[in-house]
């Protein structure tokens, strides 16, 4: 590449802040929710649906972001998106009791659910093959930062300011970022507009609620429950019906057959493993730290920050590596580095430094820095050109029910573990302990609290141990990426072919073969 900027640089930066801002909301959200439950007086387990709601509305829509940009255009999508969420975010930082701040947080989900995909289509479409995985990196930097930051600029907001702050500040990054895609991005050829699949629409969008819902309540209410077991099977119910419409119908919402590109379907299950430990030290750092040793937000989300920092300097240099060397080296050594970080918080304990936690989600934020961006890379190559869309959807949701289950799992067996040492360790305390006859209340509490936050760490040391043992198992499957890029670009071949005048932009006729071809390692 000559010493100028690249065309596509500026596109791109512009794509990244539609990126930036639908991620970042996910994680700053979180940190104002105890402050939003004293304003509007509710229960804890109530409050919980400003981020239920949310999560259940993205899982329906993704699957059809692919389609509606097919329809209406990718560059018309994302400014009208972009709009979409300023203008919902204002909404939510309006709201004035829970009921309509649910409201307004599904439909700030709407746009929250389409800004991802339709990104990805459009880098692919901007930026020339044997670039990639350099574009890739740079937007990276959306995916990776943003749930990191959000910790740290939540709690500043919240400490500092008002908790409204965190949806106002949308509004003026999104409405600059749509005028921006205005003046700078260019419509896209349009494929042939196909038959929207309702029936597929349906099936999904009722499985993927269902499943969400179940994991994401299943904590509260029991996973033997009736209500989780009923949601758990309908869901399942749901998407097996799904994919039996989706081989028989002409044009299928999304392409199940692509899981039969193992590429593809690695890619998934190595981002699973990824994005599990990533959401995992997301939640249960800061928990740790503001309940367990008393420190504020703000504080917290610094901790964090380090660990967003490295992942905000690597991923973009990992870019440059899947150009060079291709995917499989960097996806190999950044998961078995994100591994030995998991592996390092294991160390976790009621006294545990600062510098420590620090130190060791900088060790993981490495390895997900280097590996992130080429595993997405890898799998999206593979794909027919005319496929991005769909294949695009598919890794959002794969992302989402993976993390929203990987989460549920890690929580349900924390609880477990914590409820088993607290009993445990109530039952070595001796007699005698408090100084002898019958303890009152005062003199137990300290005792009692201290006894808690060991316990705290324990069970969440064998969270990180189990992340640790994930990742490693991936660190070995990435093993299987090619160790150089589909024909040598790493991106999608259009239907014309490399060397061809429109070569790098998706032609409105898609070629006649529609399904994916088999493919080897």
């Amino acid at each position: 590449m000559s010493g100028r900027a690249p065309n596509w640089l500026v596109p791109l930066l512009v794509l990244i802040i539609g990126t930036f801002v639908s991620v970042l909301d996910v994680s700053i959200v979180n940190v104002a929710i105890p402050d939003i439950q004293k304003e509007f007086g509710t229960s804890v387990e109530d409050i919980q649906w400003i981020s239920t709601a949310y999560s259940l509305t993205l899982g329906v829509l993704v699957p059809a972001s692919g389609w509606l940009a097919d329809r209406f255009g990718l560059r018309r999508v994302y400014i009208i998106s972009l709009v979409g969420f300023a203008v919902t975010s204002a909404l939510c930082g309006l709201a004035w009791d829970l009921p309509s701040m649910v409201v307004f947080r599904i439909l700030q989900a709407v746009p929250g659910g389409v800004l991802p995909v339709v990104t990805m289509s459009m880098v692919y479409k901007i930026v020339p093959p044997g670039e990639i995985g350099t574009a890739m990196g740079i937007y990276g930097l959306g995916v990776v930062f943003a749930p990191a930051a959000g910790p740290t600029l939540g709690g500043y907001l919240v400490e500092y300011v008002d908790w409204r702050l965190i949806f106002f500040i949308n509004v003026p990054i999104g409405l600059l970022g749509a005028v921006a895609a205005y003046l700078v991005l260019t419509e896209f050829a349009r494929p042939p507009i196909a038959r929207f699949d309702v029936w597929g629409f349906l099936t999904i969008a009722t499985g993927l609620f269902a499943l969400l819902l179940a994991f994401t309540k299943a904590e509260t209410w029991g996973w033997d429950s009736y209500r989780i077991l009923m949601l758990i099977v309908g869901g399942v119910i749901c998407l097996a019906f799904f994919v039996v419409i989706e081989l028989e119908v002409e044009a299928p919402l999304l392409d199940v057959r692509l899981f039969k590109l193992w590429p593809f379907t690695n890619s998934l299950l190595l981002l699973t493993a990824l994005f599990v430990g990533l959401f995992a030290v997301l939640f249960y750092i800061p928990l740790f730290l503001q309940t367990g040793q008393g420190i504020l937000p703000l504080h917290a989300g610094l901790i964090l920050l380090p660990e967003a920092i490295v992942m905000g300097v690597i991923t973009p240099f990992s870019g440059l590596l899947y150009d060079r060397i291709g995917p499989r080296w960097p996806s190999v050594i950044g998961l078995a580095v994100a591994a030995y970080g998991s592996y390092l918080l294991c160390g976790i304990t009621a006294d545990v430094p600062e510098s420590q936690i620090i130190l060791w989600t900088c060790v993981r934020g490495a390895g997900n820095g280097l590996a992130m961006m080429c595993i997405i890379t890898a799998g999206l190559a593979v794909v027919p050109a005319h496929q991005v869309n769909g294949a695009g959807a598919i890794n959002n949701v794969a992302q989402r029910v993976a993390s929203a289950l990987g989460l549920a799992l890690l929580v349900a067996m924390e609880t477990a573990t914590q409820a088993q040492l607290t009993a445990d360790r109530s039952a070595l305390i001796p007699a005698n302990a408090l100084g002898g006859g019958a303890p009152d209340a005062q003199a137990l509490y300290p005792v009692w609290m201290r006894l808690q936050l060991e316990v705290t760490a324990s069970a969440y040391s064998n969270v990180f141990l189990v992340t640790a043992l994930v990742t490693a198992v991936g660190a070995v499957t990435a093993l299987m990426l090619k160790v150089k890029p589909s024909g040598a670009s790493g991106s999608p071949v259009p239907a014309d072919g490399p060397g061809s005048p429109g070569h790098g932009v998706e032609h409105s006729t898609p070629p006649v073969e529609q399904r994916p071809r088999e493919l080897v390692w």
